[in-house]
Parts: C-alpha cells; structure tokens; sequence
C-alpha cells in the first residue's frame, strides 16, 4: 500500500523583522497636541462662521424690512398690501433662522446668551400676528389672532430669540397646513414678584402628530416623520433650538393633538414687568416724527445695499444723512463737526466698529461728544460697543421705528448732557 505523499510547503523567504520606531514621548506631543488643537479649534471656526454668516445675510434683511415697513404706510391696494406682508414674514423668517443657526452652533459651548432688553411685549405679539396672517393669506389658508388684554404692556427679556422662535412655530404651522386654519393665542399665563409667564399658542388644522412623532421631535437634527419631510422640507433644527431657547427663557415648549385634527404648540417664556415713566410710555409715530426731525447723521456702512436703505429709511423719518464705509473715515469727517448721531457698523474694512468707537470717545469735546448708536447682526457685540462709548445698541434686522425711537433717545441724553 503506497503512502500518500505530503504536500511540500513552499518555502517562502523570511522577511527581516520590521524595526519599531522608537519615538520618545517628546516627539509624541506635537501630533497630540495638534490634535487637540483642531478639536478645540473647530467649534470656534464653525461659530465665527456662522456669525459671518448671519452678518452678511442680515444686511439684505435689514433693507429689506425696511422698505416692507415703509411700503406699508403707503397708499396701497389691498393685493399689494398682502404681497408687501409676504415679503416681510418671508425676510422675518430667514432673520429668525440666521440667529436659531448661530445660536445651535454656540449652544454646545457658551449655550444661549438670553438677553434682558426693555421691549413692547404687545407690539410685539402684534407682529407676530402679523406674520402669520401675512403667510397664511400667502398659501390660502385662513387666520386668526387672539391677544389677551391682560398681556402686559412693556416687559424687559430677549426680544429678538422670543421672536425667532414664535417665527419657527409659525412657519411650521402653515408649511404642515395645506387646507383650513392657522391661529396664534397670546395670554399671560402666572405672574409672580414681577414676572410674568406668557404663554404663545400656534395651532393649526394641517397633518397633526402620533406620540411616536411627537417623542422624535425636539430632538437635534430629527423630523418627526421622514417621509413627511421628504414632502415638507425642514432641517430639524428649528424645534430643538425653539425647546432650548424656551428653557433658557425660564419656560418651555409643548405639543398637543388638536381637536379636529392638527396640532398645537405651546411656547411658555418669563418675562419681567417693567415699568415705564409717563414722558416714556410708547411713543407712537407722530410723536417721533414731531420730535426727531432735521437730525443729521452720519452712517458708518460698508455695504452699498445697506446703504440705500439707510438712506431711504433716515430721508423718511426727516433726517439727513452722510456715508462713509471706513472707521477711519468716520473720523476724519467727525472732526469737520456738524452731526448730532452717529450710525456704527459693527463688521467694517480696516478698524472694526469697536476701535472706531473707541478713537471716536478719545477726540473729547465737542467731536468726541456726539451720540453713537451701535449697529450689528450680533447681539454679543453690545457690551464691548457700550465699554467702548456707545450710548445705544441695535440688532439687525432694524426696524425703522426701532431706529427712530433710538435717535431720539440718544439725541435727547446729548442735548440734556451739554
């Protein structure tokens, strides 16, 4: 019986042992070191973006409100009226997205810097109303407003994230809503040792939520339904930023099924209740137009499109105003004297807003004395703006109202400091 025969394995040559690197842990750091740096780099890189970003788009915005609230006092038909209000709840809108994105891109850091600000809590809710009848009346759905009469008048809080998020609810509620009604309820819900909660309703008679949804959708980057936000469109940012915000507010945000179909989203903020001396109680636009007329101001705006709007605005409110796109032209022409306000970007080629302010306040009387109003897409500009002199501060998108009321506020401490 033959013996089978093992296989030969095939001899292959011996590679030489691979030498191990020897690498102290001096020359270990460097890597690990700029491999920290990048993580810790990147958060910053992303949010001075994003703040880039909401600067850039905030100019066009800011004009573009503008001119929507100058148009409306204009004698206008009523379809050109709800083309004008198009306009503006779309501008409002992306406004609203520009702070909700900044906002999500610090909120992992520096979270959500809630300001205090005096503001029309009233004046507000109408706006807010305002747009959602404007974009109701857009997709031919019907609207209604209901504002408590116990809603406080003036209140001090965060206006301008107070509005993006009733501006994300509202756009939710009209974008689900193919047929029927959206409606907005505003009423204070407690009030306690000068704070007020305040509750903001939005239902509508759209698509409505399970509870299954309903779990899924205040969570970062996450629609309720897939397939409905393949049809609807959407991040899924806006809910998750609405929540955080609300929290931040000292309130929160809740959902519910509404009767009939639909659904209703609560928004709950605290607010305090300010109070307001007699000279200061609202003024309303005669009485700005009587007393801050024949200003000349000077603007400091790179833009060209923020620009012409400045122009248009100012000419409007009766003042007349001088560009220049530079701080230090800013200066130069500051010294040839003549102008009772000073408009300040914050974003400018060369020096930025702050430093101009700064050597502004250090050419002492009487150049160095006029009234100085900040201007920027970032509210976190304020504090330094004011260290470095400024009298008053605005966030754009800037209402023309808005800027008048600062004008004359500034204008009137100047007359009253000299």
């Amino acid at each position: 019986m033959a013996l089978s025969k093992r296989p030969r394995r095939s001899r292959r040559p011996k590679k030489p042992p691979l030498k191990k690197r020897k690498t102290s842990a001096a020359a270990g750091r460097p890597r690990k070191a700029a491999r920290v740096a990048s993580k810790t780099a990147a958060p910053g890189i992303v949010e001075t973006a994003l703040a880039t970003f909401a600067h850039e788009v905030r100019t066009p915005l800011t004009g573009i409100l503008a001119i929507s609230d100058l148009l409306a006092t204009s004698d206008l038909d009523e379809r050109e009226r709800r083309w004008v209000d198009t306009i503006k709840a779309g501008a409002e809108h992306l406004a609203s997205l520009a702070t909700l994105f900044v906002d999500a891109a610090r909120g992992g850091r520096s979270g959500y810097g809630v300001r205090q600000d005096f503001f029309d809590l009233r004046a507000l809710a109408h706006s807010v109303g305002d747009s959602l009848a404007g974009r109701a009346t857009a997709k031919g759905l019907q609207s209604r407003v209901e504002i408590s009469e116990k809603l406080p008048a003036f209140v001090t809080g965060d206006p301008v994230r107070l509005r993006a998020a009733l501006e994300n609810l509202i756009d939710n509620a009209t974008k689900f809503t193919e047929e029927g009604a959206v409606a907005l309820t505003v009423r204070p819900a407690s009030e306690a040792k000068g704070k007020v909660a305040v509750a903001f309703a939005v239902s509508d008679s759209g698509i409505g939520l399970t509870l299954k949804e309903i779990k899924r959708l205040f969570r970062p980057f996450s629609q309720a339904n897939v397939k409905i936000a393949a049809r609807f469109g959407g991040a899924g940012l806006g809910l998750s930023s609405v929540k955080q915000l609300a929290r931040a507010m000292g309130g929160d945000i809740v959902v519910a099924p509404r009767r009939g179909g639909g659904a209703v989203f609560t928004l709950t903020v605290q607010l305090t209740r300010a109070e307001v001396a007699p000279d200061d109680s609202g003024p309303g636009d005669d009485h700005l137009q009587a007393h801050a007329r024949g200003l000349r101001v000077l603007s400091v705006e790179d833009n060209p499109f923020g620009r012409v709007v400045l122009n248009a605005v100012l000419t409007e409110l009766g003042h007349h105003a001088e560009f220049v796109s530079r701080g230090e032209d800013a200066l130069e022409r500051i010294t040839q004297g003549g102008f009772d306000a000073i408009l300040m970007d914050m974003v400018l080629p060369g020096i930025d807003g702050i430093e101009a302010i700064r050597r502004i306040r250090a050419l002492g009387p009487p150049f160095g004395s006029a009234a100085i109003i900040g201007v920027s897409g970032r509210g976190d500009d304020e504090a330094a703006a004011r260290a470095a002199g400024a009298d008053a501060f605005l966030v754009k998108p800037v209402s023309p109202r808005a800027l008048a009321i600062a004008l004359l506020e500034v204008t009137r401490r100047a007359a009253g400091a000299t």
